[in-house]
């Protein structure tokens, strides 16, 4: 099932996850000591990064 680009009926498709047990929240970098870590791979970068170097994951806008 596909959504449109502009995030028209997310409510809709975010319901249907979270009733079937799914997460629907966005995941955005988290944090180890003083630098951020991808939540993708793990990789660690300085805290002014905006997107990961190691596996190329950017987070939601």
């Amino acid at each position: 099932m596909a959504t449109s680009p502009n995030g028209a009926g997310d409510d809709v498709f975010d319901q249907f996850l979270t009733d079937r047990g799914h997460s629907v929240e966005q995941v955005g970098w988290e944090r180890e000591y003083n630098k951020k870590q991808c939540p993708e791979c793990g990789g660690l970068h300085e805290t002014s990064a905006s997107s990961c170097t190691v596996c190329g994951w950017n987070p939601p806008a």
